[in-house]
């Protein structure tokens, strides 16, 4: 006699298989039979009886743990072309978000298993090889964004850039919706812009980046990749989200030299509602596997939605070699995949940056677009307090005292503060 939860196992111990852990609010029945669909829906299983082989049935996903409301689910790594990104989020997060025997459904993590991993390079630098492009060597970067967002003209655009640089940022970057409009066409702000990137390394002795933004449909993105490595630049920017996996898998694959910025726009559409969708922490993993050098994580301060502590744990999630097992998150022993700097942005100001750091660690890149732009004293002291703020914060140095010595950082914070 079959059992009643085909896809549900609460002994079975995972070995090679790909992990889920979901929050599951069932709908008006058991979650036991909530979990086990879930578990058929994403593997082997469908809706009613149909003829099956035992072959088949043994690639059946497994319900090995259900405690409260989350459930933990493994999926044998045969179930997926290893190094498909798509398939795989096809099948983990494909039907099951629709479906009427559940009121809500969040996947709040994934972990990979070996043979996954392998198929993937993952980052070409991680946050040594960006540090040692750089060349700096244990502070926060500290990175810009042009503003305003959208509007400016080519050469206005590489003049705050420059501004940005020589004022004491390491990196500026497009925002995520420039691309190649006709104020800014992409061809000529790389090129002006690069320029302006080199003139600042040669006054301030120091080495900086543009994140040009290469977004686009997906031949032309690999051309906009193709003019800024030409070009010499040392990073590129890409919107993961709405360029899609796909295309980032072709990006990093066609295996640039520079960097790969990854903007998290649209991330909120998914993981905004705490019962519903995907959570950043899967996002960023998946963007981990494939490859990205940087990723926006959010900053639990500032003008975005964003509890502290689940920032915490996704920048462990993208820094650490093993993650460990937490109530909310599961094990991943990353092997030869690299860790990811990660972004912090939003809202900022050089009032913010004692708090990222205590939160966040010193391997970040603290981007703040008003909070330079913004300035009383313009763009030029942005970048200074910026830059004076990361400083008195790694000598241990209250910002209100290094302040005193320092006016571009006495002004930001009677401005802001």
């Amino acid at each position: 006699m079959k059992k009643e939860f085909e896809f549900i196992n609460l002994k079975y111990k995972p070995k090679n298989d790909l992990l889920c852990l979901f929050k599951i609010v069932p709908n008006r029945i058991s979650m036991k039979k909530a979990a086990n669909t879930v578990a058929l829906e994403s593997s082997v299983g469908t809706w009613t009886k149909v003829p099956g082989k035992d072959y088949v049935e043994k690639l059946r996903a497994k319900v090995f743990s259900i405690k409260g409301n989350l459930v933990k689910i493994a999926y044998p790594q045969e179930l997926f072309e290893y190094d498909n990104v798509p398939n795989i989020l096809s099948s983990v997060a494909g039907n099951i978000f629709g479906m009427k025997v559940v009121k809500s459904i969040r996947l709040e993590d994934v972990s990979f298993p070996k043979n996954i991993l392998k198929s993937f390079s993952g980052p070409k630098y991680g946050i040594e090889g960006v540090r040692k492009m750089l060349k700096v060597k244990s502070r926060p970067l500290v990175g810009t964004i042009i503003k305003p967002k959208l509007g400016l003209n080519t050469r206005h655009h590489a003049q705050s850039a420059y501004q940005s640089w020589i004022g004491g940022c390491d990196i500026v970057k497009d925002d995520e919706n420039l691309a190649s409009q006709k104020f800014n066409l992409f061809e000529k702000r790389l090129a002006k812009t690069l320029e302006m990137a080199d003139k600042a390394e040669q006054v301030t002795g120091e080495k900086k980046g543009y994140l040009v933004n290469v977004t686009a449909e997906t031949k032309e993105m690999i051309k906009r990749a193709q003019l800024a490595e030409k070009m010499g630049s040392k990073y590129i920017m890409v919107d993961i989200l709405t360029a899609g996996w796909a295309a980032l898998q072709t990006l990093k694959e066609a295996n640039f030299k520079m960097a790969i910025h990854a903007h998290r726009a649209m991330h909120a559409a998914f993981d905004r509602n705490p019962e519903q969708g995907i959570s950043m922490m899967v996002l960023a993993d998946f963007a981990r596997l494939i490859g990205v050098d940087q990723i926006h994580i959010g900053t639990g301060i500032g003008k975005l939605e964003g509890k502290i502590e689940d920032i915490e744990d996704l920048a462990e999630e993208i820094e650490l070699k093993d993650v460990k097992t937490t109530k909310n998150r599961l094990a991943q022993k990353w092997g030869n995949i690299k860790p990811v700097f990660a972004v912090s942005s939003g809202g900022l100001h050089p009032g913010h940056v004692p708090f990222l750091v205590k939160h966040l660690g010193k391997d970040l890149v603290i981007q703040a677009g008003g909070g330079v732009h913004g300035h009383p004293g313009g763009t030029v002291s942005g970048a200074k307090a910026m830059r004076q703020a990361v400083d008195a914060v790694m000598k241990k140095i209250p910002l209100k005292k290094y302040a005193k010595s320092h006016d571009e950082l006495k002004d930001a914070l009677e401005f802001w503060v």
